[in-house]
């Protein structure tokens, strides 16, 4: 029974005895009930939060890879033009390479043509000096046999002949010009 205490003529209880189940009160049950609801709650709604953040993560993830195959595939594209520019590259080095060998071709050739030329036209002036030198020669030891032999002819005219030989000599010449 519950103890009552009276004061100044009105009854008031103590402490009333409070209803329980298994040694809980009512508002231990309710607070029980109540993180059980709780818990219930967090069950339901954390996988789906944690759910909603991994789909969320997936779909970012989704996106990087997309972007990474964009880059990829813009990466090959880049690739395969400049492997393409790279043999177009190496076809011209050849092209230009075979030009070039064919217009060094071409100018050996020709220095080769222009100075067998020159040595053909040096070839031929030396050899006019040459015959101008002789014939300059050939004319100087004329030149000098001629004024010998005029000499000599003077002196052998002038030892053989005399006042009277030089007489008949002209007179003879004279008359062979009268004829």
């Amino acid at each position: 029974m519950s103890e009552v205490q009276t004061h100044a003529g009105t009854e008031t209880p103590l402490h009333e005895a409070e209803p329980s189940a298994f040694g809980l009160t009512a508002p231990a049950w309710i607070a029980l009930a109540m993180l059980f609801v709780i818990a219930i709650l967090i069950w339901k709604k954390v996988p789906a939060a944690i759910a909603a953040a991994l789909d969320e993560k997936i779909a970012t993830i989704r996106g990087q890879l997309a972007e990474a195959e964009s880059l990829r595939k813009e990466a090959e594209a880049l690739k395969a033009e400049y492997e393409a520019k790279a043999k177009s590259v190496d076809k011209d080095r050849k092209a230009l390479l075979e030009r070039a060998k064919h217009e060094a071709a071409e100018i050996v050739a020709k220095a080769k043509t222009d100075a067998e030329a020159l040595i053909a036209r040096r070839g031929r002036m030396a050899e006019d000096k040459i015959a101008a030198e002789e014939r300059a020669a050939i004319d100087g030891l004329r030149a000098v046999a001629a004024d010998a032999a005029t000499k000599a002819a003077q002196r052998l005219i002038a030892e053989r002949h005399d006042a009277t030989a030089d007489e008949k000599l002209v007179n003879q010449s004279i008359g062979e010009i009268g004829r």
